[in-house]
């Protein structure tokens, strides 16, 4: 998503048009009017290198002030977030099922088998009982008028939670006093985590299955979320070489070399696929997935997933809501176009500079290209790629992102943020108050990620 860099017609996380404060940002800003800045974010980048909080070799950059959502903001997000966590898993189900939606001819075939994430050799094999995707992280902006919209559903291997913990333990240590509390997300998140695992466990072992956090290892650039996440939980961190299968089961070798049967493992690799792009079986899918197509280990989350990431996909989940669930979407997407078909490739290179054009098949914003941010030789290139390939990429309108006061040399500056809160799918679909903001601190940047001098924010719900 984007913004222009006066950020002219974004939405004010903390005022109103006429500059009036929204609910919670009176009392708090007012608090910080003494308050030297610098100090303060000083004191907070203290506390979260010595809880050695990283993201890959890099410290974990936190913006001091929290941003605030009203509790009745909150809740019919949130119910909107569960209804897309039941929808899109509904979707999963079928479309490596009975393809009731393509039957009825609200998708076509070709959008699932196209999808990078889709894998063939599962169709008519996954797992009964277990939602496949039990954990999602949704990336949500806020349009000019204060919507939420999704602009991207994460269903492989979401993360952010446990940095999420951390800004909020670093902020409540470090704000002046005084200050409305924000509802509780400790230990709440890891209750509902521990939870949803423990629901996918095989039958007979759901109260106390054996859990594992399968990481790729330190070099994970998320490897601090998953130590957290296995210390929180009391269970094994691992690493592949630590498990053996053993026919259609899987046992776990620990370091002092007690060997566990294991009934339930939270994936947390980079690779999620079940084969390379030279047909062969990842070593990942190598150990997990005959003993979890056996019902001997339940998988969180579970292989497959990629295509409902799929960004052609994405354009069709509010279909998704009406089709399984019949009830109307409570929460919109950002508009996606596919430029395969019809005038859309067209019509798009004639409107470059008010769209967003990404690969269908992109991750991590590799590739993307915002029209109003780039030079005419940018936007040649981008004409040459749709003129030779238009069925791999898709447009979305450009969507300014929302504002926040963020400490900037000092001093209070509006940069732009977007939301990342996390459902947990066991018996049903629960969400922790509030998410992992994400900010840009350049001025005008639109892309709100590290690799891009990005920060995270907490994000309070406030009752």
């Amino acid at each position: 998503m984007a913004s222009d860099a006066t950020g002219s017609g974004a939405f004010d996380e903390d005022r109103a048009r006429d500059g009036s404060l929204r609910p919670g940002y009176d009392q708090l800003l007012a608090a910080l009017e003494d308050v030297d800045l610098d100090g303060l974010s000083r004191a907070i980048a203290d506390r979260v290198a010595k809880a050695q909080v990283t993201f890959g070799l890099q410290p974990f950059v936190v913006d001091p002030i929290p941003r605030l959502i009203a509790a009745a903001e909150w809740e019919p997000l949130a119910s909107g977030l569960a209804q897309r966590t039941r929808a899109l898993n509904r979707f999963l189900d079928d479309a490596y099922g009975a393809r009731r939606i393509v039957s009825a001819g609200v998708v076509a075939g070709e959008l699932i088998d196209g999808a990078e994430g889709y894998e063939p050799e599962l169709a008519g094999r996954l797992p009964p009982g277990s939602p496949p995707a039990a954990i999602i992280g949704f990336d949500l902006v806020r349009e000019p008028g204060g919507d939420f919209l999704v602009l991207e559903d994460n269903l492989r291997t979401p993360s952010g939670f446990a940095y999420l913990l951390a800004a909020r333990g670093a902020l409540l240590a470090t704000l002046p006093a005084g200050l409305r509390p924000p509802r509780p997300i400790d230990p709440l998140l890891y209750d509902l985590l521990g939870a949803t695992l423990r629901a996918v466990a095989p039958a007979g072992r759901e109260h106390d299955p054996t859990i594992v956090v399968l990481t790729d290892g330190p070099d994970n650039v998320a490897y601090y979320e998953h130590a957290c996440a296995a210390r929180r939980l009391g269970v094994p961190l691992v690493t592949p070489d630590a498990l053996e299968p053993d026919g259609q089961h899987l046992n776990v070798r620990l370091p002092d070399a007690q060997v566990l049967r294991v009934d339930v493992v939270y994936r947390r690799t980079d690779e999620d696929r079940v084969r390379d792009e030279q047909g062969r079986m990842t070593p990942v899918a190598e150990l997990l997935l005959e003993p979890w197509l056996s019902g001997a280990i339940g998988l969180v989350n579970a292989f497959g997933n990629g295509v409902a990431d799929d960004k052609l996909v994405h354009g069709h989940v509010e279909d998704f809501v009406r089709f399984y669930l019949e009830q109307e979407p409570l929460v919109r997407s950002v508009p996606t176009v596919g430029l395969g078909s019809g005038q859309a490739g067209p019509e798009a290179m004639q409107r470059l500079r008010e769209l967003v054009i990404k690969p269908r098949h992109g991750h991590g914003g590799a590739g993307v290209t915002i029209g109003s941010h780039v030079g005419e030789a940018d936007l040649e290139h981008v004409r040459a790629q749709l003129e030779l390939h238009p069925e791999q990429y898709v447009a979305q309108p450009i969507v300014p992102l929302s504002r926040h006061p963020t400490v900037i040399d000092g001093r209070l500056e509006p940069r732009h943020v977007d939301l990342r809160p996390f459902a947990f799918f066991a018996k049903d679909v629960s969400l922790p108050p509030g998410g992992l903001s994400r900010v840009a601190f350049d001025a005008g940047e639109m892309v709100v990620n590290s690799s891009r001098n990005g920060g995270g924010k907490d994000t309070w719900v406030l009752d």
